[in-house]
């Protein structure tokens, strides 16, 4: 039986309590606030598995479905709204030679202001545009920006638009084969960028390990997660012109519950909710904190979760975790 033939069985059972227990799945409601968008009794439930590392979950609208990278596959899958999986893209962003029998293909997938897919793709070291439409999705890629200051990039993992079409993205050194030590790394740091709309590329700033980003919903606030074992945290920034930050400051420090039990995972991808509640996957599963950065929730996956998507309507949130993607319903 294939893998993807195996999670469309294992997304048609219902998740039962014995299957909650064996996956340690749970929602721990930190302040009632959180009820305002979370019922404590909601079910995690699994909608696919048996894939590598799954990530960059993005909800297109248009056609109702969910796409999401697997990184060291090199593919970009399609769960449908009828609860089928199959693959979308590949492959989706490593033409290039093999080595350790993967292909790290794309991480984050975006939407620019024209409804276009944005790859940020892994193991070519670039953000690309892919040259085809979503409903007719081909491996041809138009080259975005790939390096700064003439050198190559790490692997840029993830970004996010902001209103103006100016895309911020994160850059650290998880794609190269060797991570910090690969000879091949070009940037001797780990950056945010800004890529204007006018084409300028704008170094923001420097983290040892910056993964996740997003903004608050009026775009004057960024966030930034670093998954640092040593100094696992996210970041908080006032955004005073496109590609221009001040006023950086810690927004919630998890470094102590790195490598304990039942705390898989580091601070990773996120997403904004309308109002205003930061979903950030971190030690455990994924974190819910308010606007003042109070940790208000946490839904525990029992996997090292490493993103997540809202559906348009909000009412549904999806998270991709190890091998895994579920679902949970929100209010």
């Amino acid at each position: 039986m294939n893998r993807i033939f195996l999670s469309f069985l294992i997304a048609a059972l219902p998740l039962t309590a014995s299957c909650q227990e064996e996956h340690q799945f749970s929602i721990e409601i930190l302040d009632d606030e959180a009820l305002q968008i979370l019922d404590e009794d909601s079910e995690i439930e699994i909608v696919g598995s048996g894939f590598s590392w799954t990530e960059g979950p993005l909800w297109i609208a248009d056609g109702s479905y969910l796409l999401f990278s697997d990184i060291p596959n090199n593919k970009v899958f399609k769960l449908d709204n009828k609860g089928e999986i199959t693959e979308y893209l590949s492959p989706s962003g490593y033409m290039g030679r093999h080595f350790k029998g993967e292909e790290p293909g794309s991480n984050g997938l975006l939407l620019n202001q024209k409804g276009e897919l944005i790859l940020l793709q892994h193991g070519e070291r670039r953000i690309a545009r892919m040259d085809a439409p979503l409903h007719a999705p081909q491996p041809n890629y138009e080259v975005m920006v790939s390096h700064f200051e003439n050198k190559r990039f790490n692997s840029p993992n993830d970004g996010v638009f902001d209103a103006k079409g100016n895309l911020y993205f994160t850059d650290p050194p998880y794609g190269l084969p060797k991570r910090m030590d690969d000879p091949e790394k070009e940037i001797d740091f780990q950056g945010v960028y800004c890529l204007m709309a006018t084409g300028e590329l704008v170094l923001v700033d420097t983290l040892t390990r910056p993964n996740g980003i997003c903004f608050s919903p009026d775009n004057t606030k960024l966030y930034v997660a670093v998954s640092d074992p040593k100094h696992a945290v996210w970041y908080q920034y006032d955004i005073v012109a496109p590609g221009k930050i001040s006023n950086k400051r810690l927004l919630y420090d998890v470094t102590d519950l790195v490598g304990q039990e039942g705390q898989q995972g580091l601070p990773d991808g996120m997403k904004m909710h309308s109002k205003n509640y930061l979903f950030a996957t971190g030690p455990g599963g994924l974190w819910i904190f308010n606007k003042t950065g109070k940790p208000i929730a946490r839904i525990h996956t029992g996997q090292a979760t490493a993103n997540c998507a809202f559906t348009s309507d909000e009412k549904t949130l999806y998270m991709t975790a190890d091998d895994y993607v579920f679902k949970v319903a929100l209010k």
